[in-house]
């Protein structure tokens, strides 16, 4: 009884993974920054097949990222189950800091955020021991001054669970494994083995992280550094070994008695890495008490081999490589849809005629909350098309598809009242790549704007009623990665609507998506 798990077992946009289990069950949080609903839960039960089973901040009253770059917003939850509740704990950078959510069913609800007085920092997580007392792990900056960029501290104080406050002593435990090592940030406790454990990221989330580990007897330290430090790392593998950034793990044990980490890696293509972090999975071994990642291979491996018995998803498998969206059908949307920042609930309404996105007086080259519905690339080489249905559009009024990087980096193809435009922007200024006349279009028109991409290169195609109005072929699309652009996001592929001449949002008018179609090659 066994299955085998390909990796990335969470391709594309899911970074910063955290793992749980309850029974049989596992669940995974990753970080979502500014894109809502915030902070996606998964399930599995055999570590290998993922399903999206919902987004722990679906609730505008839940997350406040208007007027935060992209990149800004939640970073590096931690899910944790403990008594029949689910708790996460995470840090909103531009809003409260670290707070924690609550919830009997991962699927939610979740409570509206606690947060947490004197957390200082970020990446908190909770370790619940087995006396029942509960412990806040977090990292921040020197308390005596930074000497360097990334001087932080990891340190613990005890957590009183049910009226979520920081009690007792807080203690600085650890500064990472090396001398003047950068960011030891993303702890994790765990017990095992009659000692406590702080695994820990270091090096930062570039070519240069890693994994570490160390030990106490005491959960206040002293903590001893593991000699073969650090557990898991590619960043001595070369700049072209085509997995890298690898970092950011936690672990989980299986009813079997297994150990595993989930982790972040990046697949480059030539350098570039423009579908963002995403989830891998190793095997876990134990030898003088200290922890072993892939035993005699040292990195992670395309593939792993899991003693579960394999349970297929039935028709929500994250990692599927077709997936068809027909909104004349749907009762509610998939929770894999993000919008830009709030969602805002009356820019989106579906019906039996489709999903009528409504347009707003933001556009997606501005920092606020406009309407877009995206969903992750997740692969490198992907086919998207969008069906919308005939509109006629006013002279202010814009609607189309963007390979979304941000705001300042992106590619967009949209229509006007009189013509096609397809645009670059690089570093917040467009470029117009190509552009056409496109006439009246009928109320009964069939619109489909396709978009391939092939690593780093991407085509565009416009056709209504299936006549081929603009084509536009390798594109080079460098600067939509992480290498340029920055930030921590990957990109995502989007529908979106404005009219910059708005008072305010429109409460009738939009566009009409039928459906949308992604189809994805490994």
């Amino acid at each position: 009884m066994s299955i085998i798990a390909s990796n990335p077992i969470i391709p594309g946009f899911f970074p910063d993974p955290s793992i749980c289990s309850c029974g049989d069950d596992f669940y995974i949080v990753n970080s979502s920054f500014c894109y809502f609903p915030g902070l996606p839960i998964l399930h599995s039960k055999d570590l290998a097949n993922w399903e999206i089973i919902g987004n722990a901040m679906n609730r505008s009253s839940q997350l406040d990222v208007n007027g935060c770059e992209l990149s800004e917003g939640l970073f590096a939850p931690t899910i944790r189950h403990y008594e029949g509740m689910f708790y996460i704990v995470c840090t909103n950078v531009k809003s409260g800091g670290n707070f924690v959510i609550e919830a009997s069913n991962p699927e939610g609800p979740w409570s509206d955020p606690f947060y947490i007085e004197g957390a200082e920092g970020i990446d908190p997580s909770l370790f619940f021991d087995e006396d029942g007392k509960c412990y806040y792990i977090g990292t921040h900056e020197n308390r005596s001054g930074a000497k360097y960029n990334g001087d932080w501290y990891i340190y613990i104080q005890e957590f009183d669970i049910k009226n979520k406050r920081l009690v007792g002593e807080f203690k600085e435990v650890w500064n990472g494994s090396q001398k003047n090592v950068i960011w030891p940030e993303g702890p994790h406790i765990f017990r095992e083995n009659g000692y406590y454990y702080i695994m820990h990221a270091e090096g930062g989330t570039g070519p240069d992280h890693s994994e570490a580990i160390c030990r106490s007897k005491s959960i206040w330290g002293p903590y001893e550094n593991n000699p073969c430090n650090p557990i898991i790392t590619h960043r001595h593998l070369g700049g072209d070994f085509p997995i890298r950034y690898v970092g950011h793990a936690d672990m989980t044990k299986t009813t079997n008695g297994e150990y595993y980490i989930v982790l972040l890696g990046v697949r480059q293509s030539s350098g570039y890495t423009t579908i963002g972090r995403e989830t891998f999975l190793a095997r876990v071994t134990w030898e003088s008490n200290w922890p072993i990642v892939n035993v005699g291979v040292g990195m992670l491996t395309d593939e792993v081999d899991i003693n579960l018995e394999e349970c297929k998803n039935s028709n929500n498998d994250i990692a599927s490589l077709n997936k068809m969206f027909d909104f004349t059908a749907m009762v509610k949307l998939s929770p894999e849809f993000v919008f830009l920042r709030q969602e805002e609930g009356m820019r989106y309404s579906l019906s039996s005629q489709g999903l009528l996105l409504k347009f707003s007086k933001t556009s997606i080259m501005e920092d606020e909350s406009a309407t877009y519905l995206g969903l992750r690339q997740q692969h490198r080489q992907c086919i998207y098309e969008v069906n919308i249905s005939g509109f006629a559009l006013e002279n202010s009024e814009v609607v189309g598809l963007a390979l979304y990087q941000n705001s300042k980096y992106h590619l967009r193809l949209e229509l006007s009242s009189n013509e096609a435009r397809l645009l670059k922007s690089s570093n917040g200024q467009d470029s117009i790549l190509e552009k056409c006349d496109i006439g009246k279009i009928e109320s009964s028109s069939s619109i489909t704007i396709r978009l391939e991409i092939n690593r780093l290169k991407a085509n565009f195609m416009l056709l209504i009623d299936s006549n081929v109005i603009l084509c536009v072929s390798e594109i080079d699309i460098r600067e939509l990665s992480t290498e340029v652009a920055g930030g921590f996001v990957g990109c995502t592929i989007g529908v979106f609507a404005s009219n910059p001449m708005l008072t305010q949002d429109s409460e009738t008018e939009g566009i009409i998506v039928k459906s949308i179609s992604y189809q994805g090659m490994k």
